[in-house]
């Protein structure tokens, strides 16, 4: 009921910046958190960050404190994940997610609708 588009990937060199932009559409207002995860080659998916549709209150995983970024516009229904001073160990695939309940807000299992992903590759 709910879908989500991700855009924004690409190749960068380590210490710059990509900007990722999550779309939802369908039903909207079911969602209680956004949240940011990344699955690099040969290990499995893990939270990156997490927001509270409404109210906007944030939560990290600690490697990218101070580094990456999360808002969202309600009205644009969009999330963006803004991600500075890159380090090659961030090259991944990123995928938004969609939660309708509370708990757990960063266990991947716990999420209800996933994006198709969106690759990041920064190099040394």
């Amino acid at each position: 009921q709910v879908q989500l588009v991700e855009s924004g990937g690409g190749l960068v060199q380590a210490g710059g910046s990509l900007r990722l932009s999550c779309a939802a559409s369908g039903r909207t207002f079911s969602i209680y958190y956004m949240g940011w995860f990344r699955q690099a080659p040969g290990k499995e998916r893990e939270f990156v960050g997490v927001i509270r549709w409404s109210g906007g209150s944030t939560y990290y995983v600690d490697s990218v404190k101070g580094r990456f970024t999360i808002s969202r516009d309600n009205a644009k229904n969009t999330v963006t994940l803004q991600m500075n001073s890159l380090k090659p160990e961030d090259t991944a695939v990123y995928y938004c997610a969609a939660k309708r309940t509370p708990p757990d807000r960063a266990a991947v299992t716990g999420y209800d609708y996933w994006g198709q992903g969106t690759q990041v590759t920064v190099s040394s």
